[in-house]
């Protein structure tokens, strides 16, 4: 390769090697193809069609059969923002996320704190912690079902209480918020305990050294260190409890609680779809909380770019 102020030569050697790789990357990609088809096909077929497919069912009145389905354009989106019990079930679901994801995100920080720092016992606290998210949602939500049934349950017996969890709609989604924190509370608990264990050690080992207790620590190590994955935990909470579905319905056998105070958004969709056979109409909600799951995805992804770029 030779160079001067007025021309640029490359040598036969570099413009061969420049071609010999662009043959590899060719062939490397059409050969790397074969190993993400069955994805892309199963992708496609399972993600993206059904997506597709729902979006235009909810222009249509279409029912649960399928046939005679009509183009009425966006009279079931005009509907469903007009609809008080969509709202109703919506706010269900907000209000659910509001409780948990706080309370869920402290208490996995917590847990991993002590699983962290334990001396004895790691794996049993870790499995104890842990080992309830390995359970079925409808295994964990008749086990707490019973516990708070009034007069045989065990959590009013143990508490000396007579409070109706599953009766009165002041306790009821207080009683799922209970259920979810026992029952998810491991995945955000492995996920701070994973990150615990990559803070380096030689960090607390200066801090002590410069006379910081435990607490400054804390608090001027260990939280800054885990601010992206409290930041995860965070997001996917907010997404999985707006999702909330499961343990709503098996813990109500399939109700919608006292006075309709636990009906979820997901379950007022399925109601309107599969019970009053409105495909079209169900259709149209689920397009509407995409969107909505969307913006909150969005949203998070643009505040942690605005934090990152802060942060150079």
């Amino acid at each position: 390769m030779t160079t001067n102020a007025e021309t640029f030569v490359v040598s036969p050697r570099v413009r061969a090697a420049t071609a010999t790789a662009t043959v590899r990357r060719k062939q490397g990609f059409q050969h790397g193809g074969w190993f993400i088809a069955p994805f892309m096909l199963l992708f496609v077929l399972f993600v993206i069609w059904p997506l597709l497919r729902g979006v235009y069912l909810s222009f249509t009145d279409a029912n649960i059969s399928g046939e005679g389905a009509r183009f009425i354009g966006l009279d079931n989106y005009r509907e469903a923002l007009h609809d008080p019990m969509m709202w109703d079930a919506l706010g269900h679901s907000a209000y659910f996320t509001l409780l948990v994801v706080p309370c869920i995100t402290v208490l996995a920080f917590l847990l991993a704190m002590l699983a962290h720092n334990i001396e004895r016992g790691k794996w049993l606290w870790r499995l104890c912690f842990f080992a309830p998210f390995l359970l079925p949602s409808t295994v964990a939500g008749n086990m707490w079902q019973w516990l708070f049934t009034q007069g045989i349950g065990l959590f009013n017996e143990t508490l000396g209480i007579q409070t109706p969890w599953l009766t009165d709609k002041s306790y009821a989604m207080l009683a799922i918020v209970i259920e979810t924190l026992w029952w998810t509370v491991g995945f955000s608990f492995l996920l701070y305990l994973a990150a615990l264990q990559g803070i380096p050690a030689h960090l607390y080992e200066a801090a002590k050294l410069d006379g910081a207790n435990a607490w400054h620590r804390m608090v001027h190590i260990t939280l800054p260190m885990l601010r992206n994955i409290t930041g995860l935990v965070i997001a996917l909470q907010v997404l999985a409890s707006l999702q909330l579905f499961d343990q709503a319905v098996v813990m109500f056998d399939f109700g919608t609680g006292p006075e309709n105070s636990t009906r979820p958004f997901v379950q007022y969709t399925l109601e309107q779809g599969f019970t009053s056979y409105r495909v079209g109409y169900a259709s149209a909600m689920s397009v509407i909380f995409f969107v909505i799951i969307a913006v909150v995805a969005l949203a998070r992804m643009w505040l942690l770019r605005n934090r990152e770029e802060s942060a150079r």
